[in-house]
């Protein structure tokens, strides 16, 4: 891991360290939810964006809103990986832990290697504490942590020291040891202080005392580990080589919200987002209400199922209809679902997939989703699927979920999880001349020569007329019961009601022939195993192969973005591999999928933890198929 070592005299004379040049690091800030663990790794983040390190984050928050202040179950984390090179997964184990408490402590160390770094605020090891963490002794004196870096530091004492001037009580003064403990690690790494500086002053523009002392608390730490003698040396991790451009660090959920306000510009259509808060599906409708200058409406609606009437009726209004939600929500918008295919108009129907059944684990992510995102209807209800793989492709996805919705006057379901929406990575800004147009292509007359037939459909796509209320000469019924070819009229009729089933379900297919050919990663074009993801799977399995083809072993993969319909010649590629291996964060829906397809005996990986797959464990259960297959 170590490049090269030098010394530093940018430190100060006081204290000259070594410099050492590094690959990767992954560091992991652990403390009670309210200790500012998400802000502390949000901030670290922007500063690592900033000197041009490839990076990707993993936000994991408490399953409880209020967990007991001190308790595992109360612990909140933020990870970031960030490298010199590509950065595919927020990493595996953390290379630094920053713990602000005993349970913070216990709830990560089971994650580190040995050697690892520990920064420990040592300030609340009391018995108490350690008890409510549920150590039965001093972790910090017992020698349990013996194969540990420890570095014990009282960061609390040295933050209320540190912001004495400023007036606050104690509690409100240790409350920013959060910014200490960013400090003392934005100096170990060279990370800059100055957007964070300028952060703190305008969050807490409106109180100077909380604004002075949170930058003085920031500075303290920086200073510690510059005057400290307990850390020998620095780490320098150099810019990644980027394709030239604008970069931006962005979420999966605001980058989806995005492409959801490019959609809109892009089609002249005014989006209309009508949602109910879920977790982790609630940051974007605070996004998307924040774009009324580009055509974005907004309703917080009373419940799951007013939200995604209100977006189905915006649709029929002529606008964009969006409905954002998560997998409880998304069972109870199943029956508009259906009533948006029978009345096929275009609706965007985003579900930020989490752990399950019921409220389940709503702060953690899963892929258990997809099989409801397909089936989830009563009768035959056929809705395209769409999944982004990363934070930043989600911007990409949305605009091709809209896509979708719009030419072929369908429901689309984007299939986004907890670990992308929270997830963060630099994004590459894309030229607004380049992104796709979208034509709703309004019906603006008779269609039939002489009178207007709201079921007379295009020839090539399938998509019926899409008639603005209130246009003179399109009058025309809408409702749940089944239409009569071409009329629109309520037809009992069972030929009628075969033939519109099948035609549904043709116009999905349809759109097979609109998707760009599959890419496939088989850099020795010999493989004999495939392995197929989809969704947030795509970096751990990304990095996973790269670690197994370093190794010697030949494997190829493929990763699906179009779920129904699945792309034209998936069927004949995974028959072109002895072995096909499909890891999924569920108990193996699209492994299901493919050999009812495909038939093929398609291999499961599965995993239901909460959290993404680790590349190291991951590229384990590949070496097991490949060593099957090579025998």
């Amino acid at each position: 891991m170590t490049l090269t070592e030098s010394t530093d005299g940018d430190l100060g004379e006081a204290a000259r360290t070594a410099v050492v040049d590094v690959a990767d690091v992954v560091v992991r800030f652990a403390g009670d939810s309210g200790d500012g663990m998400q802000l502390t790794g949000g901030r670290f983040t922007q500063e690592t964006a900033r000197l041009g390190n490839d990076l990707a984050t993993l936000p994991n928050f408490p399953a409880e809103i209020r967990a007991p202040q001190g308790t595992l179950a109360g612990v909140s984390s933020f990870q970031i990986h960030f490298a010199g090179r590509q950065v595919r997964t927020p990493g595996d184990s953390p290379d630094v832990l920053v713990a602000m408490n005993p349970a913070a402590l216990r709830a990560n160390v089971g994650d580190l290697r040995p050697g690892a770094t520990v920064i420990v605020d040592s300030h609340d090891f009391t018995g108490r504490s350690l008890a409510k963490a549920g150590y039965a002794t001093d972790p910090l004196d017992d020698g349990t942590l013996g194969h540990l870096d420890v570095q014990a530091v009282d960061m609390t004492a040295l933050t209320v020291e540190a912001v004495r001037p400023f007036g606050l009580s104690r509690k409100d003064a240790a409350r920013t040891k959060n910014m200490f403990a960013l400090g003392l690690v934005s100096w170990m790494y060279g990370r800059p202080v100055d957007g964070t500086v300028a952060f703190v002053k305008q969050r807490f523009a409106r109180t100077p005392e909380l604004r002075d002392a949170n930058v003085a608390a920031l500075r303290a730490g920086w200073n510690y580990g510059e005057t400290t003698e307990a850390f020998a040396v620095t780490y320098r991790v150099k810019p990644a080589a980027t394709p030239p451009g604008t970069y931006r660090t962005i979420t999966g959920n605001t980058a989806l919200s995005y492409g959801l306000v490019a959609a809109g510009v892009r089609s002249g259509l005014t989006v209309f987002a009508g949602a109910y808060p879920i977790t982790p599906a609630s940051d974007i409708l605070h996004e998307l209400s924040k774009h009324k200058a580009l055509g974005v409406t907004t309703v917080q609606a009373e419940d799951e199922i007013a939200a995604v009437g209100a977006a189905l009726g915006a649709s029929y209004g002529g606008a964009l209809g969006v409905t954002t939600t998560s997998g409880p929500g998304l069972a109870l918008k199943a029956e508009t679902i259906g009533l948006a295919v029978m009345l096929e108009l275009p609706l965007v129907v985003v579900d930020v997939q989490r752990g399950g059944p019921s409220t389940g684990l709503p702060t953690k992510t899963e892929q258990a989703d997809l099989l409801q995102a397909l089936h989830g209807r009563n009768g035959e209800a056929p809705v395209p699927v769409v999944a982004p793989r990363s934070p930043a492709d989600c911007f990409d996805a949305a605009l091709e979920a809209a896509r979708i919705a719009v030419t072929y006057r369908t429901p689309v379901l984007l299939l986004s999880d907890g670990y992308l929406a929270n997830g963060s990575e630099p994004w590459l800004l894309p030229a607004t001349e380049a992104l796709p147009v979208i034509d709703p292509a309004f019906a603006d007359g008779p269609n039939d020569g002489v009178s207007f037939l709201p079921y007379l459909r295009d020839p090539g796509t399938l998509a019926r007329p899409w008639a603005v209320p209130g246009t003179p000469g399109l009058e025309h019924r809408i409702g749940g019961l089944e239409k009569a070819d071409r009329t629109g009229d309520i037809s009992y009729d069972p030929a009628n009601h075969d033939f519109m089933v099948r035609t549904r379900q043709a116009k999905v297919e349809r759109i097979a022939a609109s998707l760009p050919p599959l890419e496939v990663d088989d850099p020795s074009g010999d493989a004999t195993v495939l392995v197929v993801g989809w969704g947030s799977t795509y970096g751990p399995i990304g990095g996973a192969c790269q670690r197994l083809r370093e190794e010697g072993w030949r494997v190829a993969h493929v990763h699906l973005r179009h779920l129904n319909p699945l792309p034209p010649g998936l069927g004949e590629l995974l028959h072109r591999y002895d072995r096909v291996v499909v890891p999924e964060m569920n108990l193996g829906q699209l492994s299901r999928l493919l050999r009812a397809e495909h038939l093929i005996d398609a291999r499961s990986v599965t995993s239901v933890r909460g959290l993404p797959f680790a590349t190291e464990e991951l590229a384990g259960e590949l070496e097991h198929h490949l060593r099957e297959a090579c025998s």
